[in-house]
């Protein structure tokens, strides 16, 4: 299969979504390697939905398998490492998707309990996948990982474990990429602004919010054609950083806003 990642073989963790109208930035990225040619190993704790996802992206003529994992513990990552060293012999792109923010609150108010699980998904997960990822790339020469942080990291929002704990994947990453470059293995950060996801919008939904208003309200705050993003721009950010085309680039925390982490007054 021809394509910008031609012959590749992908690691996407949280390649599943949440159920709603459109579609997740873990789901839309494995679509997007594999219709460039990767073989995408699509994992996600909910089974049935990493399913939904190879089913779609073999439906575009891709190729890939599932994989069921909770990555809050190292040893179902070091298990994602070994099923793909397992099936494929290499791993060439692991691409960190996984990221919660139910229970966040002010810092007044923050429990011990939504604290300690918003780190473990957050930050821990990608920690341990990395961990268990870089023998191996080291190993071949090279590799390219990609951890999906926020905007919230760099911009004012009442979320201050989600806000933290994206704050210090963007360190954690630019330590990675800086003790790998050497090894030939390129790490970067995504930072997604206001998306239509179903992640971003069916928790207002469920709370009883009117969805037309949340999308009108979110949309409103993005400077460029005042507008949210969708999964398909993450996606896109995502081939183009796993691809050639980035070979030179590392160490980077790329918004994909819209302009709204450059607004400042």
């Amino acid at each position: 299969m021809s394509g910008r990642l031609a012959g590749r073989i992908a690691v996407v963790v949280g390649a599943g979504q949440t159920p709603g109208a459109t579609i997740g930035n873990g789901r839309a990225t494995a679509i997007r390697f594999a219709e460039e040619g990767a073989t995408v190993l699509v994992v996600d704790r909910d089974l049935d939905s990493a399913a939904e996802t190879l089913a779609m992206l073999e439906a575009r003529g891709g190729r890939g398998s599932v994989w069921q994992a909770d990555v809050t513990g190292e040893d179902a990552c070091r298990r994602i490492v070994e099923t793909c060293m397992a099936r494929h012999g290499r791993i060439d792109i692991l691409h960190n998707n996984v990221g919660i923010g139910a229970g966040d609150t002010s810092a007044t108010r923050m429990t011990e309990a939504v604290w300690e699980r918003i780190f473990e998904t957050n930050l821990k997960s990608v920690m341990f996948t990395c961990k268990h990822a870089l023998p191996a790339m080291r190993a071949q020469g090279g590799g390219v990982i990609t951890n999906v942080s926020s905007v919230a990291a760099v911009c004012s929002v009442g979320l201050v474990a989600y806000k933290t704990s994206k704050a210090a994947l963007n360190a954690y990453t630019h330590a990675l990429a800086m003790g790998n470059a050497a090894h030939g293995i390129r790490a970067n950060v995504i930072m997604p602004g206001l998306m239509n996801t179903p992640m971003a919008i069916e928790g207002y939904v469920a709370t009883g919010r009117d969805r037309a208003d949340v999308i009108r309200a979110r949309d409103a705050q993005v400077p460029l054609r005042g507008g949210m993003g969708d999964a398909w721009d993450v996606a896109n950010a995502a081939l183009f950083l796993a691809s050639d085309e980035a070979r030179f680039i590392t160490a980077v925390c790329l918004p994909v806003d819209g302009g709204q982490s450059a607004r400042i007054g």
